[in-house]
């Protein structure tokens, strides 16, 4: 591209502002040029602007300040006596109201607390609590543990959530997502694994929390996340398919299960697949009518419409529970003649599980022989299901907060703590690990939660239900219950982002795809793995990659050059690639070379050598190569291999002198006053 806007260069818009003295610069004697023109108004012209304008250019400065790192004393004994202030103000400040107050979220809203707080709580505690018990009892199909365990995992942690938790809108339970993850955690090994994995998903997610880590969740980018909530949806649906057909299929991953289910499928029982789909149906169909609202063209609702809109938002919020009831029924009614055509949950003991201390080792016979299991057996066994499933159990809760936060920032740190209580919590009453749930928590909102304590009515009806109803539980169909988990899970999958994401961004679609295929043919916490080091590797090749700008223009004397403008920072992925480009034009063009570097904002030592390299090559060739704006703290990393021959400048105007000198074959000198 052929130009003669001669020295127009963009400037730098950014005062820096730097310790030393502003009239003299760092000398360099390897430096041909350093000038010291850090705000100058100059007379230039643009054709863009249509004339003759006035720009101050705010540069920068090569001042260095120099510390004298030998009058520190070093010595132990002043570290510690520093130490030891330090210490103490940090003590003081874990031990402020602020702090105290931040921490205890209850605090906050427990004094404003009032009647029509308690009514929204009330009626939306209920309702999740309708909610949960059917899902904590369809749980143990994906998790493999008898289903009482779904429910001693759904109480405790809504009432310890009530004062940690600083989101009013996430009713503390059991998840699909989090059942699949442990299960795959487990692996079968039987409660004992389960609750163990739930004392330390909490202490892990604690121990978080302390350390202020919930930022690790931002590696996690809304493609990868998309996928693997996709894939995981998937995966469990596959997981109830046994149930909808009554057949027992093996398999740890999608592709396996599938494949097992084929081999199964002439045992299929007719009776639960019908009783399944049925199911399916009338949920969904349930769903779309508790959607379905009455609107007034008068702005003022009339009494038969507010009658059918709390109706229809009763059968849509309570569609699990009227299901359940409705199918356990059918069961009771088929039991007490003769055996049911389908499988049922069975026995459910009756009442609230034994308060103690996780299992930190224990012995079962197995095949009548007496197997021990140590602390040390059973962490090995359970793997890397210790890291993923409090990462992701904090990924699903943030998620939730963020949806329902109304812009409002969200606390990481404190949901990390929260959910750890409520884990170590349900370790002490026999539950497996828990956190929020996107379906229970828009019944939450929905139902007019007005503050967390809409969580003690939920977990207070789970203590009901298994204190007075358990043996009414015996008569559900296992059908009824996986249809309640395929209903729900359906719309995880996030078929709404893809067509967005193909048109914003095609590398952020294959980032899903390379992720949701990943977890749909490798174990959950590989997939993911997959999905974020693809992600990292993305970013890493777009660094490495950065656009360099090339235009060959000509000053007002009429001597040609070239203008290179690199568009982000210099550092090692990208420093081969960008001396790759400067050689290459500079080779073909043959005219002296200028690289814009206001664009470039950091440098390491990999781009300090490849600059260095690429100076002494265009000296070879009687070429020059001049560098503009470029900032001090990325002078400064050049500086520190002395190059021979480095010519920087900070003024346009200064371009034509340079370059008329190069041509006349005049050695370039430094300008510095």
């Amino acid at each position: 591209m052929n130009s003669n806007r001669g020295t127009d260069f963009p400037q730098d818009q950014h005062v820096q502002q730097f310790i030393g003295k502003t009239d003299e610069s760092h000398d360099n004697p390897n430096f041909n040029d350093s000038t010291i023109d850090i705000c100058t108004s100059s007379q230039r012209t643009s054709p863009c602007l249509g004339g003759v304008y006035s720009v101050k250019n705010y540069l920068g400065s090569n001042n260095f300040l120099v510390v004298d790192e030998a009058t520190k004393d070093t010595s132990l004994t002043d570290a510690l006596k520093d130490l030891i202030p330090c210490t103490k103000n940090a003590v003081g400040k874990l031990f402020t109201k602020k702090m105290l107050y931040k921490r205890l979220p209850i605090l906050n809203w427990l004094p404003q607390y009032n009647s029509s707080y308690a009514a929204g709580d009330f009626i939306a505690g209920i309702t999740v609590g309708l909610t949960l018990i059917p899902q904590g009892l369809a749980y143990h199909s994906i998790i493999g543990l008898p289903p009482e365990y779904g429910l001693y995992s759904s109480f405790i942690g809504c009432f310890i959530y009530i004062i940690f938790g600083s989101c009013k809108d996430v009713p503390f339970g059991p998840s699909a997502l989090n059942a699949l993850l442990a299960s795959q955690a487990i692996n079968g090994k039987g409660p004992e694994h389960a609750i163990l994995l739930t004392f330390l998903t909490g202490i892990i997610q604690i121990l978080m929390g302390v350390l202020g880590l919930g930022f690790i969740i931002n590696f996690v980018s809304a493609p990868v996340s998309s996928g693997f909530t996709s894939a995981v949806a998937l995966i469990i649906i596959t997981s109830q398919i046994k149930d909808i057909l009554g057949i027992k299929p093996k398999g740890s991953t999608f592709v396996e299960t599938w494949y097992s289910v084929f081999e199964e499928i002439r045992n299929i029982r007719l009776w639960d697949t019908v009783m399944g789909v049925v199911c399916i149906i009338l949920l969904l169909i349930m769903k779309s009518i508790g959607n379905h609202k009455l609107r007034s063209t008068e702005g003022k609702a009339t009494t038969f419409q507010k009658m059918y809109n709390k109706l229809t938002w009763t059968i849509g919020t309570g569609r699990n529970a009227i299901m359940v009831i409705i199918c356990a029924f059918i069961g009771w009614m088929f039991c007490k003649t003769k055996n049911p055509p389908f499988l049922v949950i069975g026995h459910v003991p009756q009442g609230l599980p034994t308060i103690k201390i996780p299992p930190f080792g224990f012995t079962r016979e197995e095949n009548g022989t007496a197997v021990e299991y140590t602390f040390t057996n059973m962490v090995t066994n359970l793997g890397s299901g210790i890291i993923i499933v409090p990462l992701i159990g904090l990924l699903e809760n943030i998620a939730i907060c963020k949806a329902f936060a109304n812009g409002k920032p969200v606390d990481a740190t404190q949901e990390l703590l929260a959910l750890g209580f409520c884990n170590i919590g349900n370790s002490f009453v026999q539950g497996y690990p828990g956190t929020g749930a996107l379906g229970r928590s828009a019944v939450n909102n929905a139902s007019g939660v007005r503050t967390p304590l809409g969580g003690i009515y939920t977990g207070t009806l789970v203590i009901v239900a298994l204190l007075f109803f358990t043996h009414y539980f015996y008569y559900i169909p296992n059908a009824a219950l996986a249809a309640v988990i395929i209903a729900a899970t359906i719309f995880m999958i996030e078929v709404k982002v893809v067509k967005p994401m193909w048109r914003s961004k095609k590398s952020c679609f294959t980032i899903f795809i390379v992720t949701f295929i990943a977890c749909l043919v490798l174990r959950l916490e590989i997939g993911i793995l997959v999905g974020i080091g693809t992600n990292l590797l993305l970013l890493l090749y777009h660094a490495a990659r950065p656009k360099i700008i090339v235009e060959k223009l000509t000053t007002t004397a009429g001597v040609e050059y070239l203008l290179l403008t690199p568009d982000r920072c210099l550092i090692f992925p990208s420093a081969d690639y960008v001396r790759y480009i400067v050689t290459k034009y500079g080779v073909r063009q043959g005219v002296p070379l200028v690289i814009d570097c206001s664009h470039i904002y950091g440098a390491d030592f990999t781009a300090a050598t490849v600059i260095e390299t690429l100076i002494t090559d265009f000296a070879a060739r009687d070429q020059t190569i001049f560098f503009f704006n470029l900032k001090p703290s990325v002078c400064s990393v050049f500086e520190g291999l002395s190059p021979k021959g480095f010519v920087v400048f900070y003024n346009a105007n200064d371009l034509d002198d340079l370059l008329t000198k190069y041509v006349k074959g005049e050695n370039v000198k430094s300008q510095i006053p």
